[in-house]
């Protein structure tokens, strides 16, 4: 069911859960922006298949960590697309699989650059223009956590579970303090999930120690991520969806 042209905006969709959510939206009749850092030729194919589906798409470059690309980014939507009414935060990195102690501090930096400083600049952008408080008519946003949030991530990735620590407490804040401005704000944290962030190796060994048996496929994340934008999920805020096949 088509959601009546309404303009969303996924960052980090020329790949994985970015790209798949992008192009879920355009098959419910969103207009998208499909944002992406380098890979100019992945995100053409992403609007490409947006516009197959009978949508409209546009793919526009922005390092999300940089206040000039993100604000560029919204004012191209605003231009080429009209009103903002959905934003996806999926786009992220891992930085270095280490042990904390040999973690360089400025990595951590750049992990928090994107994760959540990327994520609260385009978050400002997106509520000026939904809320009502400043004249918009509402909206919703997902921001895309990950169960390393409340698992740790501990021998490889504790800073980046510490970012998305960070993503699930921004929910849980913004989605009080917005919810009365008509925006909904909520997160999705996947489990394990077949896309390139992950190390192949650890795709393959873990699957079988998760309930399911398997890891999780881009479109089962974006499944939920689409449903909390939908009119369905109308009463939603401040929700956390752990989609992991079981895994806590």
């Amino acid at each position: 069911m088509a959601e009546n042209n309404k303009v969303a905006v996924v960052t980090g969709a020329s790949r994985g859960i970015g790209a798949a959510t992008a192009r879920m939206l355009g098959e419910k009749g969103y207009v998208v922006c499909v944002n992406y850092q380098v890979s100019e030729a992945a995100a053409a194919a992403v609007v490409a298949d947006i516009k197959q589906s009978g949508s409209h798409a546009i793919a526009v470059q922005a390092d999300v960590s940089k206040p000039a690309d993100v604000s560029r980014l919204f004012k191209t939507v605003d231009t080429e697309l009209g009103t903002l009414k959905a934003l996806v935060n999926n786009a992220g990195i891992s930085g270095p699989r280490c042990r904390f102690e040999s973690l360089p501090i400025a990595e951590l930096a750049n992990v928090l650059a994107v994760n959540v400083t990327g994520l609260a600049q385009c978050t400002q952008e997106a509520l000026m223009r939904m809320s009502t408080r400043h004249g918009g008519t509402g909206g919703a946003i997902v921001n895309v956590s990950s169960g390393a949030a409340h698992r740790g991530s501990p021998g490889g990735a504790v800073h980046y579970a510490v970012s998305k620590g960070a993503v699930n407490s921004m929910t849980i804040g913004l989605s009080q303090e917005l919810a009365g401005e008509g925006i909904r704000v909520n997160t999705v944290s996947p489990g394990l999930t077949a896309t390139d962030m992950p190390d192949a190796a650890v795709l393959e060994s873990a699957g079988p120690t998760i309930p399911m048996g398997r890891v999780g496929e881009a479109d089962e994340i974006a499944a939920a991520i689409v449903w909390l934008l939908s009119d369905q999920a109308s009463y939603v805020a401040g929700a956390n969806i752990r989609v992991a096949g079981g895994r806590p």
